[in-house]
């Protein structure tokens, strides 16, 4: 596993050298894009929009468009705009983890102690996991600044990443209103769900589609015609639905 960021976690005056490793990983099929004729691949190249020439990497950077002209900035620009938050995740309050509503949430990643930072990480992992707070803090990674809380999970120290507030689209875009519900469908509606109530166990759920997906990948690859299965949804009707609620019960 390599690390993608390195820095220090600030806790008070405490320094705690940490590196930064991503929690997820990718398990769905990686396709090619390929000319459908003689099935090779397609080729993305960096042009010049003027010349139409291909341009090396080395020789590419990035501009901000201002007063209909580039303004060219380098790496060094990027570190100088805030060089603590580009080593320093810095924890500057304590907040309850209910507090924060999932839609905020993003990115998991692992945080790993540094050599000489063992004291201090396994300090914050038992002071978080007894006084049940999570740690919030700004920082930069990948040339943007991005908000986190860190938080113990299992026997280690978790970042997770959290979207700011402006990213977020406000829900009476859509609206939507809801309708009067009648008392016996809220019963059954209630009855309903508490049957199928239990305990939250992940490993129960695996990714389905992508397991179908690879089975006609393979008959393909037998030259098998893959059987299609067509689903038509059906709305349920308001008329229909509180036998549609008794059927989910019997």
């Amino acid at each position: 596993m390599r690390a993608i960021w390195t820095g220090a976690i600030g806790f008070g005056l405490v320094n705690i050298p940490i590196k930064i490793y991503s929690a997820i990983t990718a398990n769905r099929p990686d396709f090619d894009m390929l000319d459908r004729k003689d099935h090779e691949r397609i080729r993305y190249q960096r042009v010049n929009e003027k010349t139409g020439k291909e341009v090396k990497w080395e020789n590419i950077v990035k501009g901000y468009m201002l007063k209909n002209d580039y303004v060219i900035m380098e790496d060094a620009d990027f570190q100088d705009a805030s060089p603590e938050k580009n080593k320093m995740i810095n924890l500057q309050s304590f907040v309850k983890k209910e507090d924060i509503e999932n839609i905020y949430y993003d990115t998991p990643y692992y945080l790993q102690p540094q050599k000489g930072g063992e004291k201090a990480y396994s300090l914050l992992f038992a002071a978080l996991e007894k006084t049940k707070m999570v740690g919030l803090s700004t920082f930069v990674m990948r040339t943007a600044e991005s908000l986190a809380i860190i938080r113990p999970y299992e026997d280690i120290l978790i970042l997770n990443k959290l979207r700011f507030e402006e990213e977020i689209r406000p829900a009476d875009e859509l609206k939507i209103s809801t309708n009067k519900v009648a008392k016996a469908e809220m019963d059954m509606a209630v009855q309903l769900i508490k049957r199928h109530t239990g305990e939250f166990d992940i490993s129960k759920y695996k990714d389905e589609y992508t397991k179908e997906l690879l089975k006609i990948i393979q008959a393909k690859a037998k030259g098998k015609r893959p059987t299609i299965r067509k689903l038509k949804v059906e709305k349920t009707k308001s008329s229909d639905l509180l036998e549609q609620l008794k059927a989910s019960l019997g």
